[in-house]
């Protein structure tokens, strides 16, 4: 034990930087220079506010080096995740196999719970798997085309991973894909969508936000239209979940799913999967021996399904993923997704303004119904800026086509999105994105 710890204390010396080297970017960032350590301080970790949600700041470590505006990718890890992954570590090392029996096995579920609700599903209708993929999977391998009702349709703005998944199985054949195309790359217009849904369709999966242009879509209208013909709708939550309030149930879309990894704080590996009860009697073909009946009776095929919402689990599930993103969805809960969309609006309009002023494109809707959490600001050199930017420990993203992406949460101050700004027009006016930078703009 003594060499492993002497082993994982070098691998952090090496591997992870000195206060010094973390630092060291305000240093040569000019505007940290200016207002000095006080100053600098003050933005980033004290200053009191009349806004009344940064008291969770103090929940997210990494508030207090940062400026993080980049939680429509990865949120900020809360800082009870820590404990709960040694509680993982704990049960796994005291309890060992009898772990299962005393609440392992059923975290899928119960987690799924939890989730609910956030996105508005009762409880016993959200199952956690790895990631959306897998989901979709799932989803599609529940359906068979039946004569000319085998068009899938969604529009040319999805996210890549889930396009990926229908577009596999077209190739067989037996699906249609229908791409509904966009005229500006940030929109899609609603009477195009709605027309490309007839009686030919089986299945329309559809973003709620879309994740390059923060578009957020009229998914009412799409599962009303939808309905009328009789196919099924698939709602990708990713991009809405935990920064809009919204029912999956009111809506009644008949599949929903999305992660914990972005605007929920809960990290990579526990994706959700929301089927309606209407459902509930479907075999998926994609499954394992946690959707069986009696998995323990370890029987021959054929599959006979568990009831309910467990027929949609899988094979066995990442228990340290589940153990670690419930501590962002208690606090995501506890906030209050109303409060988190109305600091939102108000945040995403201030930034919008910002970048209008400094002469920046705007790849967003302005009006604030039609936009989620995230701004999309496009600029010359746009993936060099955005890593200079997280050189400067100002962490965005960017995304080919589309620009530099900035996401304001319930714990952003309005004065980092001033930050931000003004230390995107420097980069371009210094031509400091020319810089050989290592790495990548995430």
């Amino acid at each position: 034990m003594l060499v492993r710890v002497g082993a994982l204390q070098r691998h952090r010396r090496l591997t992870q930087p000195s206060d010094e080297q973390r630092f060291r970017p305000y240093a040569r960032a000019r505007f940290w220079c200016k207002v000095g350590s006080s100053r600098r301080a003050k933005l980033l970790t004290g200053m009191k506010s009349m806004d009344d949600l940064l008291h969770w700041r103090s929940e997210f470590p990494i508030l207090e080096r940062t400026v993080y505006l980049v939680s429509h990718s990865l949120g900020a890890m809360p800082r009870a995740t820590r404990d709960r992954l040694q509680e993982y570590a704990d049960v796994w090392a005291t309890r060992g196999v009898r772990a299962w029996a005393e609440g392992w096995w059923e975290m899928p579920r119960t987690v799924g719970d939890e989730v609910g609700r956030i996105i508005g599903a009762p409880p016993g209708t959200v199952v956690m798997h790895q990631n959306v993929s897998i989901c979709q999977s799932i989803i599609l391998s529940c359906f068979e085309p039946q004569g000319r009702r085998n068009k899938i349709v969604y529009s040319e703005l999805e996210f890549p991973s889930v396009m990926y998944v229908y577009e596999a199985h077209a190739r067989t054949g037996r699906y249609r894909v229908v791409r509904v195309p966009s005229d500006d790359g940030i929109t899609v217009p609603l009477e195009r969508m709605l027309e490309a849904i007839d009686e030919e369709t089986l299945l329309v999966p559809i973003s709620h936000v879309l994740f390059k242009s923060s578009f957020l879509q009229d998914a009412r209208a799409i599962t009303r239209r939808a309905h009328e013909v009789g196919a099924v709708v698939v709602l990708d939550t990713y991009q809405s979940a935990g920064s809009i309030p919204f029912s999956v149930e009111e809506l009644d879309v008949d599949f929903a799913t999305g992660g914990s990894v972005k605007w929920l704080c809960g990290g990579p590996g526990a994706a959700y999967l929301y089927v309606h009860p209407r459902w509930h009697e479907l075999e998926p073909k994609v499954t394992g021996w946690m959707a069986h009946a009696e998995p323990f009776a370890f029987e021959p095929p054929p599959m006979r399904y568990a009831c309910g919402i467990e027929r949609f689990l899988h094979g066995s599930p990442s228990i340290p993923a589940l153990y670690a993103a419930r501590t962002g969805y208690e606090i995501i809960n506890r906030v209050g997704v109303a409060n988190i969309r109305k600091k939102s609006e108000r945040q995403t309009e201030l930034l919008i303004r910002l970048a209008e002023e400094a002469g920046f494109r705007i790849n967003t809707p302005r009006q604030c119904e039609e936009r989620g959490g995230t701004v999309t600001i496009d600029v010359e050199h746009g993936a060099a800026v955005a890593r200079e930017l997280i050189r400067r420990e100002i962490l965005v993203d960017y995304r080919p086509g589309a620009g530099v992406r900035l996401s304001p949460h319930f714990y952003t101050k309005d004065e980092e999105l001033e930050i931000a700004i003004r230390e995107m027009r420097r980069i371009l006016e210094t031509r400091a994105y020319a810089r050989d930078v290592a790495g990548t703009a995430f």
